[in-house]
């Protein structure tokens, strides 16, 4: 264990950075003492992230004021706390300046690997709240592969800057016990995300050239300043490039927008037509879309990777674009978009059960074409499903598997077929009422495979354990 005592950077935020209440922002207030037992303004639902950021898009260097109301909700006294700090894979990325809690500097603290972990001054009761600051700057790495470190799209590219992942934030605690698990070297779906709400300023060194910004949440203008606000949210995630260009249709009260470099306006275009069929088509099977935005984003990287109101596709989608509907681009555009209802909405340890989610947004892929054009779903099954040998327990967590095609094959194949027999077995009516109750049920918090199948009987009478048992090796 290290113990990492770091110098403030000369680069800050500054002291006139606007606060949510000047901007017609209202967030929960501290209490004016700490207390164990109690405090006198209402706890917040959720946690509360305010983050003001200076972008040096230029020197690739980020300076960052994060404020956290944090409400304890785990049932359980807490001594301690715990976040993730991602950024800190990278050497000389993360420098912390100042940690306080309830206005009281925290110096002893450890930082190892991704966790930040500390002694809280007095103990929290269950339903009360602190607040943390945090001072920090990020300089940030090349998004280039690296052998030595986990799968990151976190950094910068010769195209854009990518803020995923990027700032510390308190991991679940559900009764007490802190989850945050280590990284695989072939995934980046260790980290489990408590919804909370944010409130993220933005403002460039360079303000007379701001480059373009995809975002999680819905901006703001505010003088110097651009408000990103999102609710009830995962992750909040940037990328930002002076090349971008973009497109945006509206479903519903949903803007949706693609985000593509040049010479890629054909693709852009449809990976935009895609996403906001897609939203269009799970609103009606499982339940409406929780955000204003949806920020579609072309990577200038090898992967495609979900976060809230956002989700980058992987730029060789773009390049293989065909013009058709019988390709990646198209069908990965429904998979990222179903993450806004199987990972957003219904959260899972991703770790330990990510079926949870990725055999949700795999199938959902099968829903898109149903809805699209029928007569392409033999070649979606052919395509995606039956050229791979898709072995192994449905329900095996990231760390049962010595590969990614070994994962992929089990979690998502797999677990598709799974729940196309499912669906088959016990029939439309009974399968979408299901997983539109799953999605009211568990919306907001981390659902777990027990609480599947407990709603999951709770809709039908059909016997289906057989099934079950076919696929899953810890249910049964």
């Amino acid at each position: 264990m290290c113990l990492w005592l770091l110098a403030s950077c000369s680069t800050s935020v500054s002291d006139s950075t606007p606060t949510p209440l000047q901007l017609g922002v209202t967030l929960p207030a501290p209490s004016p003492s700490p207390s164990p037992t109690a405090t006198s303004t209402p706890v917040p639902p959720r946690p509360q992230y305010t983050l003001r950021v200076v972008l040096d898009y230029a020197a690739r260097s980020v300076a960052v004021d994060e404020s956290i109301v944090y409400p304890n909700h785990s049932g359980a006294a807490l001594t301690d706390l715990v976040l993730a700090v991602e950024p800190n894979f990278w050497p000389n990325c993360f420098n912390l300046s100042s940690l306080k809690v309830d206005g009281s500097a925290i110096s002893d603290y450890t930082l190892e690997g991704h966790r930040l972990a500390f002694r809280l001054p007095a103990v929290l009761a269950p339903e009360a709240f602190i607040t943390l600051e945090m001072r920090y700057t990020l300089n940030l790495p090349s998004i280039q592969p690296n052998p030595n470190l986990p799968p990151r799209i976190f950094g910068y590219s010769p195209l854009q800057i990518n803020l995923t992942n990027w700032y510390p934030f308190v991991v679940p605690n559900p009764g007490g016990k802190w989850v945050l698990h280590d990284p695989v070297g072939f995934a980046s779906e260790h980290l489990v995300y408590e919804a909370a709400d944010y409130v993220v300023y933005l403002k460039f060194a360079d303000a007379a050239h701001p480059p373009v910004v995809a975002a999680s949440g819905a901006p703001t203008p505010n003088g110097e300043w651009t408000m990103y606000t999102l609710l009830a949210g995962r992750a909040f995630a940037f990328s930002i490039s002076p090349q971008f260009l973009s497109a945006s249709q509206q479903v519903g009260e949903v803007t949706v927008t693609s985000y593509y470099f040049p010479s890629f306006e054909g693709s852009g275009q449809a990976a935009l037509a895609a996403s906001a069929r897609a939203l269009e088509i799970y609103a009606q099977r499982y339940g409406p879309y929780p955000h204003p935005t949806l920020s579609v984003v072309m990577g200038d990287f090898s992967d495609s990777k979900e976060f809230s109101a956002f989700y980058f596709h992987s730029r060789n989608f773009y390049q293989l674009y065909d013009g058709t509907q019988q390709n990646y681009l198209t069908f990965v555009a429904a998979h990222e978009t179903a993450h806004q209802w199987w990972f957003e909405q219904v959260g899972s340890d991703q770790a330990l059960q990510p079926w949870l989610d990725e055999a949700l947004a795999t199938y959902s892929e099968h829903i898109f074409y149903e809805a699209v054009d029928p007569d392409l779903l033999r070649w979606w099954w052919s395509y995606r499903m039956y050229d791979y040998n898709a072995q192994g327990w449905v329900d095996g967590s990231i760390y049962t598997f010595a590969s990614f095609d070994a994962y992929r094959n089990s979690v998502y194949w797999k677990g598709a077929y799974f729940l196309d027999e499912l669906r088959a077995r016990i029939g439309d009516e009974a399968f979408f009422a299901f997983l539109q109750d799953y999605l009211k049920q568990e919306n907001g918090r981390l659902a777990t495979t027990t609480e599947f199948f407990r709603l999951l009987a709770q809709h039908t009478s059909t016997d289906y354990s057989d099934i079950v048992r076919q696929y899953f090796q810890n249910v049964y």
